[in-house]
């Protein structure tokens, strides 16, 4: 199979390109709400701005903190169908590195196996709807998974908070060096946050001080709590009792026993790439809204339960992963639910919807599990070495 990998990920390429160039169904909406709404915060509305495409369904905002309108102003000088190819190649780039970086934190360095996995998970529902949508997803994770996995504090500490000042949601990485005891690391996270804060404060304070202080929590800005695409324990909750439960004490349980779940799976392993795993899993997890395409976490995450998990449940976790992502599901259930802001669902279409949640919680379990089995099957002074070994880095 790695022979035919170059082969694959060259066939895999040119059929999305192909896509791209001739299939109507990738608008890369979300790229065009970065492209243009960026310019609002310089015209002091970015956030009263809306992208009126779907205005009669929901007239998309713009979400993200001021830093990111920031970066993004550069792409509304390209023109649109220039953007959509530079975005598309980014991205492809990102997958790529992805799956690189993931394989070298399991000492895989054979890059035919790079291509091989490459080409494969260019299909899945995570990657595709990130494409399709023209979503930073696949930019995020390679920034986050990139510095996470370096022994630099200052380059793992500065990836985190450059990558939180775009989008909030990798603020939860600061947690894996907590786990690892990083302090420093931790440190240049919070330096490098607060000056990309501070970027965006310099560039528009009445738009920053709209972010952070009024527009901050309010998901019901973001998008629908109880459609389907919304794979959060706030979603899964909010379908299951057929209104949104908010932060309420049923949200709160979902979150201790995810946080559970999550200690479980850490507490016992040094592993680099199943700590970063495990932290984003908590945060997908717990976030407000996790939508379907933010969950190309589940790459590294497949990539770790096939290659190191070495414990029954591991294989459980990741076929399951693949008949989720590979079947398309949230697709389907998208299709099937009468709109995007109905809570009403028949009980199977309600059980389908915990599809994203089950599977993140059941890879918690599952690496704890193989970081237990692990352990036991070290010899004592081979434990003791295994205590004191730090994760695998790179340099």
């Amino acid at each position: 199979m790695l022979s035919v990998a170059p082969w694959l990920l060259a066939l895999s390429v040119v059929g999305h390109l192909l896509m791209v160039a001739f299939q109507a169904k990738m608008t890369m909406i979300d790229l065009l709400v970065y492209r243009n709404g960026s310019p609002h915060l310089f015209k002091g509305d970015l956030y009263e701005w809306r992208l009126e495409q779907y205005a009669d369904v929901f007239p998309l905002p713009f979400t993200y903190p001021p830093f990111a309108a920031a970066i993004f102003t550069p792409m509304s000088w390209v023109p649109w169908e220039a953007s959509r190819w530079i975005w598309q190649l980014i991205c492809l780039g990102c997958l790529y590195y992805i799956v690189r970086t993931s394989l070298k934190l399991l000492n895989l360095h054979d890059p035919r196996r790079v291509m091989l996995w490459t080409a494969l998970t260019l299909w899945i529902e995570p990657v595709r709807t990130t494409l399709n949508y023209g979503q930073i997803n696949l930019v995020l994770v390679a920034i986050l998974i990139g510095t996470l996995a370096s022994a630099r504090n200052w380059v793992a500490g500065a990836g985190v908070g450059f990558a939180a000042g775009i989008k909030l949601t990798p603020a939860i990485s600061g947690l894996y060096f907590l786990i690892q005891r990083r302090w420093m690391a931790a440190v240049w996270s919070f330096v490098a946050f607060v000056a990309v804060y501070g970027i965006g404060w310099a560039v528009s304070p009445t738009q920053s001080d709209k972010f952070w202080f009024q527009l901050l929590g309010d998901a019901s800005r973001v998008g629908p709590v109880g459609s389907a695409i919304n794979q959060s324990l706030r979603g899964a909750l909010s379908r299951t009792i057929g209104d949104d439960v908010g932060t309420g004490k049923l949200y709160v349980l979902g979150v201790l026993v995810a946080a559970a779940l999550t200690w479980f799976a850490v507490s016992k392993t040094k592993d680099a790439l199943a700590l970063i795993v495990s932290v984003q899993m908590l945060g997908l997890l717990v976030s407000p809204i996790s939508w379907s395409h933010h969950w190309v976490w589940m790459v590294p995450a497949l990539l770790w339960l096939i290659y190191e998990g070495g414990h029954l449940l591991c294989k459980i976790a990741a076929g399951l992963w693949v008949l989720l992502t590979g079947g398309y599901l949230i697709s389907f259930l998208l299709i099937a639910q009468p709109n995007i802001w109905d809570f009403s669902r028949p009980w199977y279409f309600m059980l389908l919807g915990w599809g994203y949640p089950a599977a993140g919680m059941l890879t918690l379990v599952a690496i704890g599990l193989a970081a237990r089995r692990k352990r036991n099957e070290l010899l004592p002074g081979e434990e003791e070495a295994a205590d004191g070994e730090p994760s695998r880095v790179s340099g």
